[in-house]
C-alpha cells in the first residue's frame, strides 16, 4: 500500500478514534457529564435556546422556541427534582412554529434557590407568574401545562390569575385528595412509620433506588445501564437536601390539596391527562377535577405510568394539539354565530 494512503488512513482513524475515546471515558468515568451533553445536545437540535429573566434580585432560567403568533403561546411546568429539559420528549412533537417556553421551577436547576423563599404551592405560582410578568408572556392569554407537582402549580395559577391563560393542561397533578392510596404513598406511610422519612422514595441517592424510583414513576420498563444510573444520581446529589425540604414543604397541610382547593375557581377549559398504571399519583384524581372544573376534557393513557412525558410524549403532544384545535374551532364557531 503507497505509504501517503497509510498515512490518510492512519490520520483518519485517529480523528475518530478521539471522539470515540471521549465518549467512552464519559460513560465510564463522567457519565453525569455525558448526561448534561445529552440536553444540550437534545435542546440544540430541536431548536430550543436557553435564557436568562430577572424579577428584582431573582433569576428564572427557561428555555424556548418559536414567537407569539396567532396561535396561543404555551408554557410549560416540570415536576418535582425535574428541569426544563423534560419537556424535550415532547417538544419533539410539536410544531416549530409553536411559541413554547419552558421555565425551570424556583430553586429547579438555572432558577435562583434561596432559603428564604416560599416554596408552598401558592408560593410557586406566584413566582412563575413573576416569570410571566418579566418575559410579558401574558401580553394574549396563553396555554399552561403542568405535570405532577408542575400541574398542582399549574392549576393554582389558573385559579389566581384567570386572565393570564386561555387554556389548561394538568398531566397527573399532585394537589388532591385520594381515596386510594397509590404505591407511592404506601411507601411514605411505612416509612413515617418506622420514622425513616429522610430515604424518600422520589429522592434517590444510589444507583440501586434510582432504579427503584423509575420502576415507579414508569410503568414501560426501561433498561438503563447501571453507569447512566450512576451519573443520574450524581446530577442530583448535591440538590438532593433542597429536593427534600422542597419536599416536606409540598406535602405539609398549606400545600398538600393546594389543586383541590383551587379547582373550583378554575375557569379556563381544562384538559387533564393521566396514566392508568400511575404508582405515584392514583388516576382517581382525574375524575375528581373532571367532575369538578366545568369545561373539562379527560384522557386516561393505558399501559402508563406517572411519568407520561417520557412513556407517551408522541401521545401527549398530538393530545395537547388536539386539544387547542377544538378550542380554536369552537371559538370561530362562536365568532361566526
Amino acid at each position: 500500500m503507497d505509504l501517503d494512503v497509510l498515512n490518510m488512513f492512519v490520520i483518519a482513524g485517529g480523528t475518530l478514534a478521539i471522539p470515540i475515546l471521549a465518549f467512552v471515558a464519559s460513560f465510564l468515568l463522567w457519565p453525569s457529564a455525558l448526561i448534561r451533553f445529552y440536553y444540550w445536545y437534545w435542546r440544540r437540535t430541536l431548536g430550543m435556546q436557553v435564557r436568562y429573566a430577572n424579577y428584582d434580585d431573582y433569576q428564572f432560567c427557561y428555555s424556548y422556541r418559536g414567537r407569539p403568533g396567532y396561535r396561543p403561546s404555551i408554557l410549560m411546568l416540570h415536576g418535582f427534582s425535574a428541569h426544563k429539559d423534560m419537556w424535550l420528549s415532547i417538544v419533539k412533537f410539536l410544531p416549530k412554529n409553536l411559541h413554547l417556553v419552558c421555565v425551570d421551577m424556583p430553586g429547579h436547576e438555572g432558577t435562583t434557590r434561596s432559603a428564604l423563599d416560599d416554596y408552598s404551592i401558592s408560593g410557586q405560582a406566584k413566582r412563575i407568574h413573576q416569570f410571566v410578568e418579566c418575559i410579558k408572556l401574558n401580553r394574549r392569554p396563553f396555554h399552561l401545562v403542568g405535570t405532577s407537582m408542575g400541574g398542582n402549580v399549574a392549576g393554582v395559577y389558573a385559579a389566581q390569575y384567570p386572565e393570564d391563560i386561555c387554556s389548561l393542561t394538568l398531566i397527573c397533578p399532585a394537589g388532591l385528595p385520594s381515596t386510594t392510596d397509590s404505591k407511592f404513598i404506601k411507601q411514605l406511610r411505612e416509612l413515617q412509620d418506622s420514622e425513616r422519612i429522610d430515604r424518600i422514595p422520589l429522592i434517590p441517592s444510589t444507583p440501586e433506588e434510582m432504579a427503584d424510583m423509575l420502576k415507579l414513576c414508569s410503568y414501560v420498563r426501561f433498561k438503563v445501564p447501571q453507569q447512566i444510573l450512576q451519573g443520574l444520581v450524581d446530577v442530583r446529589i448535591p440538590h438532593n437536601d433542597f429536593y427534600r425540604k422542597l419536599f416536606l414543604e409540598i406535602v405539609d397541610e398549606k400545600s398538600r390539596h393546594s389543586l383541590h382547593e383551587n379547582m373550583s375557581k378554575i375557569k379556563a377549559p381544562t384538559q387533564v391527562i393521566w396514566g392508568k398504571q400511575d404508582q405515584v399519583l392514583d388516576v382517581s384524581g382525574a375524575s375528581v377535577l373532571a367532575s369538578a372544573i366545568p369545561d373539562c376534557h379527560m384522557y386516561i393513557l393505558e399501559n402508563c405510568g406517572h411519568s407520561v412525558v417520557v412513556e407517551r410524549p408522541r401521545k401527549t403532544a398530538n393530545l395537547i394539539l388536539e386539544f387547542l384545535a377544538l378550542l380554536h374551532s369552537t371559538d370561530n364557531n362562536k365568532k361566526q354565530a
